[in-house]
């Protein structure tokens, strides 16, 4: 039975663990070559290349510093390089909440550091991959935003729902624009998820009190959005674009 992204080159930025491990693995599994990029956790992108490796699949792992456009540039033409090949499929998952800070309080570099890392990253790493994909007329560019970009999030994360929000107002532009060039572009809104970065700003005490507001009961899985990502990059989901898929158990509905 064909696999839905076989021999596709797929970039995932922020590779390293969390959820952009999960999907790395999750489109390896479907035939996908994959790119693993990482910031400083190497050993976390090594260990996704070789769960990868071991199960059959191919992936390398990449370091860039995302907020550098240099670096991307270069981070993209590696990619090309090593697997001869251009990228076919992007996953802008590299993005965090660094911090939480209130707006009394907020510096400029804190208000640069989460733009970059959130926004500024996804918005020139497509720049980067776009050429490639206009010259062979396909291409899926998924960006992993968050359920703060509807609801602006917790107190002093103002900046980070800010900046995810944007990433859904770029992927609604980006669709339109490209797509009578056989380019797909779509969202993911993550809700709360687990064995994630975010993990260390809750106690035990506040994920209690999260989980018994999901209707489904539970958090959610790395897995969980790697599943909706390869549904996005596929020919399952071949007549959507520009749309935002929420992955949330139901603790917001749209």
């Amino acid at each position: 039975m064909k696999r839905h992204v076989d021999g596709k080159l797929t970039l995932v930025t922020g590779g390293s663990g969390g959820i952009g491990s999960a999907i790395a693995i999750r489109l390896a599994s479907e035939g996908a070559n994959v790119a693993v990029h990482y910031l400083r956790n190497r050993e976390g992108a090594d260990e996704t290349v070789r769960a990868i490796r071991e199960a059959g699949g191919q992936a390398e792992a990449f370091q860039a510093d995302l907020s550098d456009l240099g670096q991307i540039d270069s981070l993209v033409k590696q990619v090309q390089s090593s697997f001869g090949a251009s990228v076919d499929i992007l996953v802008n998952n590299a993005g965090q909440m660094s911090g939480r800070s209130s707006l009394t309080e907020m510096t400029e570099d804190y208000y640069d550091q989460t733009m970059a890392i959130n926004f500024k990253s996804c918005v020139f790493v497509s720049k980067a991959v776009l050429p490639a994909m206009l010259e062979k007329g396909r291409g899926h560019i998924v960006n992993i935003a968050s359920l703060a970009a509807h609801n602006g999030g917790g107190s002093g994360i103002a900046i980070y729902a800010a900046a995810k929000n944007a990433m859904l107002a770029f992927t609604k532009n980006m669709a339109k624009e490209y797509a009578d060039k056989g380019i797909r572009v779509n969202a993911i809104c993550p809700g709360v998820i687990a064995n994630t970065s975010n993990d260390r700003f809750k106690t035990e005490e506040i994920r209690k009190s999260i989980i018994a507001g999901i209707p489904l009961q539970r958090e959610g899985l790395p897995e969980d959005v790697a599943n909706g990502v390869l549904f996005l990059v596929s020919d399952l989901s071949a007549f959507i674009t520009g749309e935002t898929l929420e992955i949330n158990g139901g603790m917001s509905m749209r």
